[in-house]
């Protein structure tokens, strides 16, 4: 009997029962939101959201390229040493690029929810797309200027610190 209670007590307490709460951001104002997420009853008919052939399959097409020409274009700057052709280079740099603004774009879809966050949402996208212009304006620089994103890492990789010099 006493077994019994015991492993009902460890039972009991061996489950969590707090209340899960979804993410949110401390600092973002939030929509006011229908209890469970749901509009309108249950007898109300779905409407779909119309379909954007840019947000759909071209978009997912896009995304598939670019991963699937990443690693051809770091294996060849890894295999060359560093000395990649100004061509690759810049393709490498586009490639890379891309790859991350279709990152941080899904991260800023997926944590911060145009129906939960509002305008904060469409902030965040802006922020994206003007940090990506910089960024853009920066690979120009880099490509023209100096020698490259592969040369840049070379140097980087090679360099000395200071105080090494024995």
């Amino acid at each position: 009997m006493v077994f019994q209670v015991a492993c009902r007590s460890v039972a009991k307490r061996s489950f969590q029962s707090t209340a899960r709460r979804s993410l949110t951001i401390p600092f973002l104002s939030t929509l006011p939101q229908a209890p469970g997420g749901v509009k309108g009853n249950v007898n109300d008919a779905y409407v779909p959201p119309p379909p954007h052939k840019t947000h759909g399959s071209l978009h997912w097409d896009f995304e598939r390229a670019v991963a699937v020409c990443m690693p051809p274009l770091v294996g060849s700057a890894l295999a060359s040493g560093g000395d990649l052709g100004t061509v690759a280079d810049s393709l490498l740099c586009s490639a890379l690029f891309a790859h991350l603004y279709i990152g941080f774009q899904s991260c800023i879809i997926d944590y911060i929810p145009k129906r939960v966050y509002g305008k904060n949402y469409n902030y965040a996208m802006y922020l994206l797309t003007l940090g990506s212009i910089v960024g853009a304006v920066g690979v120009y620089k880099l490509e023209t200027e100096e020698e490259g994103l592969t040369g840049v890492v070379q140097k980087l990789w090679t360099s000395e610190q200071k105080g090494d010099n024995k």
